[in-house]
């Protein structure tokens, strides 16, 4: 397709020829308007003049007859605004009057018309243009009288000529301008284009350009740029859970298949396969758990279960994890400080955020245990769980005294299978902050890694519901 073709078929050159087309043609309808009723008024007011002039006519042939009309008239005739006047007898022999060469099928009968005329003092030279009245006097007398309308011919040839010009100038430089802009907009089609089929190709680091205007083309442009970030970074989360999940499942899936060759090879005896038995059922329960948290983190991040969302308590929520967690602290030697100010609305998926919050005290619990490496000193460390209103955000705060999480590495531990060297010897997947992330970001708010000296902070921000609602499940 040519480049003129390509030009003429987009919407935009489309939606301006079709602008055009109607302005050109309400300008025409306007001046065509504006021509016809300047000519009727210029009509009207010759009809009027005729008028007043046929009544003195015919008052002064009532008065005086023929004879007096005839001196009326060649003494009027003789003036030099007089109109367009004739007396001839019924054969069209003039009488009076300053009009020559006059057809005899004019004077036939009443009525007005339009006719050609040449005045008496006019022997050569085109004719012009006049509105006449007939008139049948007693005697079988003609009586003529008419205004020249050449002002109304010349009035509509100063309309038309510049009416015509003018129309042919605004579609010419209505169809410039529309090539002009059309090319600016096919020019930016042509780059976000060209930009789309690099992203397609694989390239998910191209990105729209943004002229700096403003207008709707850098919007669309900021808007795509953002999708194309996300895109890249889902993209790029992708390619490292694929590479994760290869690295990190490798091993226990190795452990799996040597147990279960080992109790092939080596077991004789009804407890040693039952042993092998329990452990491999060990083994791909952690497996099956680390696959339903990243399904669960997919979700979340997918925004599947914000269909579900209902308002819930908060406070409710936090106390109920907490009582469940309890216990477990207390065995590893901690104390868990729980401080909830309730009632603490909000809207969301009550059991996702359960989950998110049992993995933060689980996360806590287990790195302030005591036999953590670099714990605070002394026989008994403390866990806190706070969640509280501030001003019209929640504000959730799980604090340890464990060895916490250097600053640099604290954006990295939300990546999903992300563990530090401290935290090798644990078990784990390195999949419980990524969850928690993933939820909050579901939920609208924000997560933040804070030190607590020692020990790591975490505080999650989330949007009150203002909503007057009972807070239902």
């Amino acid at each position: 397709m040519t480049a003129l073709g390509k030009l003429l078929r987009t919407t935009a050159f489309k939606l301006l020829a079709a602008y055009l087309f109607i302005f050109a043609l309400f300008a025409g309808s306007v001046i065509a308007y504006l021509g016809w009723h300047t000519q009727r008024l210029v009509t009207r007011q010759a009809v009027e003049a005729i008028e007043n002039d046929t009544r003195f006519m015919q008052a002064q042939f009532e008065r005086g007859g023929i004879t007096r009309l005839v001196q009326l008239v060649n003494r009027r005739a003789r003036a030099p605004d007089a109109g367009l006047l004739l007396i001839a007898s019924f054969n069209g022999d003039p009488l009076a009057g300053n009009m020559l060469n006059l057809p005899l099928n004019i004077l036939d009968r009443q009525g007005w018309r339009e006719i050609d005329y040449l005045r008496s003092e006019e022997s050569s030279g085109p004719p012009s243009r006049a509105l006449v009245q007939v008139i049948f006097l007693p005697g079988e007398y003609r009586l003529l009288i008419g205004r020249d309308i050449v002002e109304r011919e010349e009035l509509r040839q100063i309309i038309i000529g510049p009416a015509v010009w003018g129309l042919a100038l605004l579609v010419v430089l209505g169809m410039a301008g529309g090539l002009f802009i059309t090319r600016r907009v096919l020019k930016r089609i042509d780059q976000m284009t060209a930009i789309s089929d690099g992203i397609m190709a694989g390239d998910l680091s191209g990105r729209l350009a943004v002229s700096g205007t403003g207008d709707e083309f850098d919007r669309l442009a900021l808007s795509l740029n953002a999708m194309l970030d996300r895109i890249e970074a889902l993209m790029a989360g992708l390619k490292q859970v694929s590479d994760n999940i290869a690295h990190d499942l490798k091993t226990p899936l190795t452990r799996l298949r040597n147990r279960a060759e080992d109790a092939l090879r080596t077991a004789q005896s009804e407890p040693e396969w039952r042993l092998a038995t329990e452990r491999t059922i060990e083994e791909s329960d952690g497996l099956i758990r680390t696959f339903d948290a990243l399904l669960m983190i997919a979700r979340a991040e997918a925004g599947q279960a914000s269909a579900t969302m209902l308002r819930f308590d908060l406070a409710e929520t936090v106390a109920g994890v907490a009582e469940l967690y309890e216990p477990v602290a207390d065995e590893s030697g901690l104390d868990l400080h729980v401080e909830v100010a309730g009632p603490l609305p909000m809207r969301g998926v009550r059991e996702l955020f359960g989950q998110a919050l049992a993995n933060l005290l689980d996360n806590a619990i287990k790195y302030s245990a005591p036999d953590m490496p670099g714990g605070t000193p002394g026989p008994r460390r403390d866990v806190t769980l706070t969640a509280r209103r501030d001003g019209e955000r929640l504000r959730l705060v799980v604090a340890d005294r464990g060895p916490g999480i250097p600053e640099a590495d604290r954006p990295r531990v939300l990546e999903r299978f992300v563990r530090l060297e401290a935290s090798r010897t644990r078990p784990g997947f390195g999949l419980g902050l990524s969850l928690v992330a993933a939820v909050v970001r579901l939920h609208g708010g924000t997560l933040s890694l804070e030190g607590n000296d020692p020990g790591l902070r975490i505080v999650i921000d989330l949007p009150l519901d203002l909503n007057d609602e009972a807070a239902t499940d």
